[in-house]
């Protein structure tokens, strides 16, 4: 059985995003799209509830995109108990309490025992500090910690 990722909404939207002029932002997108088209070697993908509620925001045309590249894939249910755990990942300031969802996403994960989380999001679930912070507070609650890594990260796994 292949390792299951949780692909947090970040990396859906830089996979359909239009091309930037940004050159960090280009080159996500590429590995963005490189990882995405070889992930089934390795990994089953898997989003949540909440990834469904997100890539629906916005421009319609964008939204759409989004979600197309979302057809398959199993969704994870947002239920009490990942409600809960993310309420106490917010209490103890493992995530901004102003991004609940970054918690929901974590705390869905967790309880579904996923050992991968893609994302982009540097800010709240895979920069150094808050990668740290978010694995140290799991695993003082005895919970599993996934692997929190970019798309690019996640490419050195299939090679």
């Amino acid at each position: 059985m292949k390792p299951r990722v949780y692909v947090e909404t970040s990396v859906i939207s830089y996979l359909t995003a239009r091309p930037s002029r940004d050159f960090l932002v280009v080159a996500r997108q590429a590995f963005t799209r490189q990882w995405w088209e070889i992930r089934s070697e390795r990994f089953d993908a898997v989003i949540s509830g909440m990834v469904i509620s997100e890539i629906s925001r916005g421009d319609p045309s964008a939204a759409l995109r989004r979600a197309q590249m979302c057809d398959g894939l199993e969704s994870l249910v947002v239920d009490d108990k990942a409600i809960a755990l993310a309420e106490q990942l917010i209490q103890l300031k493992a995530i901004p309490e102003q991004e609940p969802e970054d918690a929901m996403h974590i705390a869905v994960a967790v309880l579904n025992n996923i050992q991968f989380i893609a994302s982009w999001n540097f800010s709240h679930l895979v920069g150094p500090e808050a990668k740290f912070r978010l694995q140290t507070q799991l695993k003082d609650l005895g919970y599993p910690v996934p692997l929190l890594a970019t798309p690019e990260e996640l490419l050195e796994v299939l090679r």
